[in-house]
């Protein structure tokens, strides 16, 4: 067996599944071995069935509730025509049920999986068998791991590939310690649960779920797909790879000012700020606008009414469950940003306004809103799923992790809303914050970084491009162009930041809600911890005062590391 795409994660508790056949006479082996051993309601479907079959079971998987929904593809054609068999019906089932937290297995000749691309999770099964079959379960169940590799190329796949094979000294049980740190952290308080994912030399080698949704023991169980609010790690998953791009395409120049690309700040302060500066965090621009404070009443901190509201005519703009934004304060708030000082050019203060900015520069060159660019340059061409903004328009709750009970304006657990204050009135699209994705996902967009701007045998970036950005730039700091980096004295550090293994060629950054993402092109490791550390309080800070991210990245190193 061959893991396509992504690891099988083995549950710490009995989820909810639904399990569907496509192709196979029921009851399939894998299927009676999957329901003997978890609590599985099945589903059939044959090659002769209609889209209206088809239709039915993407119903009922919806409004059952299920954690999960496992997909089994067998009783095709070995030979290649027409397709092997496969229908377009049994395919467009297939297509449809990727929009569940779905694992995928196929069953049969290896170079049918070309039709089962769209998959977040794939296995391939070369043989068609109740051994085959049995045996996938135990894969299924995290008894046992896939060790094969393609043995043909298919499309971008090519021979010897495999998502996944675990290298004799790099087992999960290796990790220990960061079972520890991270458990440790969960008991103390620092976050309600998390999900940690490293990768070496482009395979995922761990990938692990710790803890729940929320400190509640009975809330949902974290899962390794699980989305989470990514915060400022916004800052380069959206905006500084699309400035990238447009830089290099000639579109947008370092040297060039707010008042090159966009109209509305000429005659402003903010015309002759120069991108540069602004990428590195030394326009002068101060950290932020507090937009809630425009927003509520000043004694009793609720809504506005006049400016925040239940959805009605001119207030579509969602802020958060029940709660909608005037319309055309949208322009308000852009107006605020405007009008914000510019203090000390030159100095570096991190600020929300630079990416702010940054975002609408590259709207303003691409002609697209922030979040279709990005998607449209990287996100869909790199199949990354659960990667993007407003993820309520796109995932059930159950998927999504909640952050915080806002007790600003917003007096609601935000879930699947973004948690940056600014970035809600904003549209929930911001250059700073806003966006959603799991760890895969995430992975995907930093291993093509640091494959030097390819994945999957597509091009996106320039090696020298990437090189440019993520090198450092200040004599005042440790910035790159939008990519934060490792402290330059890392060395004598007390505290080295972001932990005491890195290279300096290092680069990534954090965000507020207990997330990080770190890329080391030296060792060729990618790092990606993401939490929700705010959903006790906005200012729980145990997760920086216990060191967890570096601790566990430090870890991470000694395992990779060891000989």
């Amino acid at each position: 067996m061959t893991l396509v795409k992504n690891k099988i994660t083995k549950y710490l508790a009995t989820p909810k599944i639904a399990y569907v056949a496509i192709g196979s006479l029921s009851p399939a082996p894998f299927g009676k071995a999957l329901q003997s051993r978890r609590n599985a309601e099945s589903f059939s479907f044959s090659y002769a069935d209609n889209a209206g079959k088809a239709q039915s079971i993407i119903e009922k998987i919806r409004s059952g509730n299920y954690d999960e929904v496992v997909v089994s593809v067998s009783g095709y054609s070995l030979r290649p025509a027409n397709n092997y068999g496969i229908t377009p019906s049994a395919i467009d089932l297939f297509n449809q049920l990727q929009q569940f937290n779905t694992k995928n297995f196929v069953f049969g000749n290896v170079l049918a999986i070309k039709n089962f691309f769209t998959a977040s999770h794939l296995v391939a099964c070369y043989q068609d068998d109740d051994i085959t079959q049995y045996t996938a379960v135990d894969l299924y169940n995290g008894d046992i791991t896939s060790k094969g590799h393609l043995p043909v190329s298919i499309d971008q796949f090519k021979y010897g590939y495999s998502a996944f094979v675990p290298q004799p000294n790099l087992s999960s049980n290796n990790f220990y310690r960061v079972d520890s740190i991270v458990n440790d952290a969960i008991d103390k308080g620092a976050f309600t649960g998390g999900v940690v994912l490293a990768a070496k030399d482009g395979k995922i080698l761990y990938q692990k779920p710790y803890g729940h949704y929320q400190f509640n023991p009975s809330s949902q169980r974290m899962k390794a797909e699980s989305i989470f609010d990514l915060a400022s790690v916004t800052k380069i998953s959206a905006t500084t790879v699309s400035i990238m791009k447009l830089y290099e395409q000639g579109k947008v120049k370092l040297n060039g000012t707010l008042g090159d690309y966009i109209p509305a700040t000429r005659g402003t302060d903010k015309a002759k700020l120069k991108i540069s500066d602004i990428l590195l965090h030394q326009a002068g621009l101060i950290p932020d606008v507090l937009f809630y404070k425009y927003v509520r009443d000043s004694i009793t901190h609720l809504p506005n009414p006049s400016i925040i509201s239940t959805q009605r005519p001119g207030f579509t703009v969602r802020v958060a469950e029940n709660m909608y934004l005037r319309n055309d304060w949208l322009d308000t708030a852009f107006q605020l940003v405007l009008s914000s000082p510019v203090r000390q050019p030159g100095k570096y203060v991190y600020s929300d306004l630079d990416f702010i900015l940054l975002g609408k520069v590259v709207e303003a060159v691409s002609k697209m809103p922030l979040n279709q660019y990005v998607q449209k340059t990287f996100y869909a061409a790199m199949d990354m799923k659960t990667t993007g903004f407003r993820p309520r328009e796109r995932f059930s709750l159950d998927q999504i992790v909640p952050t915080e009970f806002d007790t600003l304006f917003r007096w609601q657990l935000l879930w699947g809303d973004v948690h940056d204050y600014s970035a809600s009135v904003l549209g929930q699209v911001a250059g700073h914050a806003g966006l959603f994705s799991d760890a895969a996902d995430l992975f995907k967009l930093y291993q093509m970084l640091l494959n030097e701007g390819t994945f999957n045998g597509k091009h996106y970036l320039k090696p020298k491009t990437i090189k440019l950005f993520t090198s450092y730039h200040s004599s005042i700091s440790r910035r790159g162009y939008g990519f934060d980096k490792p402290e330059k004295d890392n060395a004598s550090r007390k505290q080295p930041y972001p932990a005491a293994s890195v290279s300096a060629e290092t680069f990534g950054h954090t965000g507020w809600t207990g997330t990080c993402v770190w890329i080391d092109p030296k060792s060729k490791i990618i790092y990606i911890f993401l939490s929700n550390r705010v959903q006790s309080q906005i200012n729980n800070d145990k997760l920086s005062e216990m060191s967890v991210r570096g601790k566990i990245q430090d870890e991470i190193y000694k395992v990779v590391n060891a000989k």
